[in-house]
């Protein structure tokens, strides 16, 4: 059987979620050193060893949260991390149950980056990386920030962005490195759960359907969600912090409360009702088609 291809995104939050799958499967999530999340518990020896072989058959590759949808939409990937708009465009995705890229609060690396007040701005270059936060911005906007404004989709340049539009929007490890005393920013998960009350879900692992034929559901979807516990181990999110802080020229400590306080990683009870509003939302005011039933692994 074929190697499963798994398209993944290159930044900094989905560090942990890869840790098994680039580093290979170490200590049980038992282990004493604890997990900043919820930890797994124990599982057979002989699943364990099915858990570590399965890992063993994914061939990965990196590039950008639109890019990963792309990949599985044409059918170029099996496995992707997708933004959560990209499942209501693409059909027969399945998803890996419980885990996810979300916020419950503030998420410092999804921004609204403006030269003036927010209620001043007319015209908005979005980061077309990720599907996720167009929507989004096109919803706060039309919901509860003064009404709809004009978009364009430009490449991620903050400088560029900002010569031709009011305002723009950065996300990922770009927007960590905004300095935000320059500029009014807006977090656009924190502004989404002011508004709603709701965690927000950015993006999830998604598999194409017709690439689990013959192959263990369950034993896949236990890679995925062992490799990300595993990945929020203390001592293994010490060493995601101390590899990237200096790649993106932040400290130790803004790298460490990112990664522990402001992603979280499961896609629980609420993030999944945050989830159902984007995707009613959206809808309603045409920045996403009506999102069809979700369907788990």
């Amino acid at each position: 059987m074929s190697r499963l291809r798994i398209s993944a995104i290159s930044y900094l939050n989905t560090a942990p979620l890869m840790w098994d799958l680039e580093h290979g499967n170490p200590a049980p999530v038992s282990s004493p050193f604890a997990s900043v999340g919820r930890a797994s518990s124990s599982f057979g020896a002989a699943a364990s060893i099915a858990i570590k072989e399965a890992a063993a058959e994914f061939d990965i590759s990196y590039t950008i949260p639109s890019a990963c949808a792309r990949a599985l939409a044409e059918g170029t990937a099996d496995i992707g991390i997708i933004p959560a708009a990209a499942y209501t465009t693409i059909p027969d995705l399945l998803i890996i149950p419980d885990v996810a890229i979300a916020a419950r609060n503030d998420v410092r690396s999804i921004l609204l980056v403006s030269k003036m007040p927010i209620e001043q701005v007319r015209t908005v270059a979005l980061d077309n990386s990720s599907l996720t936060s167009m929507a989004l911005t096109k919803i706060l906007f039309a919901k509860w920030l003064g009404g709809v404004r004009s978009y364009v989709g430009m490449a991620p340049n903050l400088d560029t962005m900002l010569a031709e539009c009011d305002a723009a929007l950065i996300i990922g490890d770009p927007a960590l490195q905004v300095d935000r005393e320059r500029y009014v920013t807006l977090d656009l998960a924190e502004e989404w759960h002011a508004r709603t009350g709701k965690s927000f879900v950015f993006a999830f692992w998604a598999v194409r359907r017709a690439s689990l034929e013959g192959r263990d559901r369950a034993t896949i979807a236990r890679v995925f969600r062992d490799s990300r516990d595993h990945g929020l181990m203390r001592e293994h999110l010490e060493e995601i912090a101390e590899e990237w802080a200096p790649r993106l020229g932040l400290t130790l400590e803004s790298v460490r409360t990112y990664l522990a306080r402001n992603i979280h990683y499961y896609l629980d009870p609420p993030c999944l009702e945050g989830l159902a509003l984007f995707y009613q939302l959206g809808a309603e005011i045409g920045a996403l088609p009506t999102a069809r039933e979700l369907e788990f692994v």
